[in-house]
């Protein structure tokens, strides 16, 4: 059966169109006014000195990690539990990524989890604020000052999310954002890195330029880089979405509140906190955690059958068959015990409340046919 409430949807209104279309009236597709534009209304929002918009979230992540100077010998600390980029771009930048446990709340990393796993070779922590949830940013914070460590906030999934009032990307020595159409607001494909030292934004800008500093000519290059430019195109389209960001938040949030009042009795399902202490939630994803026992398989099979989409996030990125293939050996069990269980059902803008109601009673008959 074909999929008729999908898992994710892009929101996309008139004014982004129109603003799409303005650029394509003009001579200028890429490295203009909308990328500039669009870089300092991110540092406005996140309340930083800059923002260096780049092709994607896994291009940020990695443009961070050399920045930072991360490669060959160090390790960095990041969460299995997570979007494999995060793994992903600490090999391309030379290091060895080291999984931590999460903490069972917030599935973010657990502060004494990274504390165990820091050894003489760590030289940097990844956060990720999973599923738009912030992670515990105080004691993350500390521990980086304590032993030394550059801290990357992987905020991809929380843009809006604050923890004691700041917002998530305000943190880190350097924070990436994402904007993928599954997120809160999107570009198409793109991401950003948020900076507070001038010098890691020039740095970010050559990289993402092949190298090339902003005042140089187009074929003088100061350093290897990269071509991982966003096109005026996305970055108009990204200047309408931000514009519109409160009220995308607040949508997401009131689908989420829906979802939890309609999944309300299911036995043995764990349904999402809705607010948690010091922490504004910013909605990426619904996910439930299945009762025990539940064949997960079998729920995803019985929503399919009427046309109901469903994701498994995350698989462990340390059980990816691309990672036991490196001969790792890494056991951690509640990451494991967790991602087992955890179900992503249909989660956007725009989802309806009759969407949402099949939802819920679509996932009871297919949770109780697989007990």
């Amino acid at each position: 059966m074909s999929v008729r409430i999908p898992l994710s949807a892009p929101d996309i209104t008139e004014a982004e169109i129109a603003a799409v279309t303005a650029v394509l009236r003009t001579s200028r597709l890429s490295l203009g006014p909308e990328l500039a534009a669009f870089e300092s209304e991110l540092a406005a929002y996140h309340g930083v000195e800059d923002a260096v918009v780049v092709s994607s979230g896994t291009a940020a992540l990695h443009l961070a990690l050399l920045t930072l100077g991360i490669g060959a010998g160090d390790e960095v600390i990041v969460p299995s539990f997570a979007f494999v980029a995060v793994a992903n771009t600490v090999l391309q930048a030379g290091a060895q990524p080291v999984f931590a446990e999460i903490d069972p709340l917030t599935l973010n990393l657990d502060p004494a989890a990274v504390e165990r796993a820091i050894g003489p070779r760590t030289r940097a922590i990844i956060v990720v604020h999973t599923f738009g949830v912030p992670a515990e940013m105080d004691a993350l914070c500390e521990l980086a000052r304590k032993h030394r460590l550059a801290l990357i906030e992987d905020a991809c999934e929380a843009i809006g999310a604050r923890f004691n009032g700041r917002r998530a990307g305000s943190f880190g020595d350097l924070a990436v954002l994402g904007f993928y159409p599954n997120k809160q607001m999107t570009t198409g494909e793109g991401g950003a890195v948020l900076a507070r030292d001038p010098a890691y934004a020039a740095r970010l800008r050559r990289l993402r330029n092949q190298g090339r500093d902003a005042d140089a000519d187009w074929l003088d290059h100061a350093e290897p880089g990269y071509n991982y430019r966003l096109a005026e195109l996305a970055c108009a389209l990204g200047r309408v979405q931000l514009r519109r960001i409160d009220e995308l938040l607040a949508r997401r949030r009131e689908a989420a509140e829906r979802y939890n009042t309609l999944l309300d009795g299911i036995r043995g399902l764990e349904r999402p906190p809705l607010a948690l202490a010091r922490r504004e939630i910013s909605w990426f994803v619904y996910v439930v955690r299945l009762p025990e026992g539940v064949d997960r398989s079998r729920v995803q099979a019985t929503l399919a059958e009427n046309g109901i989409a469903s994701g498994r996030y995350f698989a462990p990125i340390h059980q990816q068959p691309a990672w036991r293939a490196r001969g790792g050996a890494e056991h951690l069990p509640l990451t494991e015990s967790i991602a087992r269980r955890t179900l992503a059902l249909p989660f956007f803008n725009r989802v309806t409340d009759e969407q949402q109601q099949e939802v819920a009673a679509a996932l009871r008959t297919a949770i109780a046919r697989a007990m």
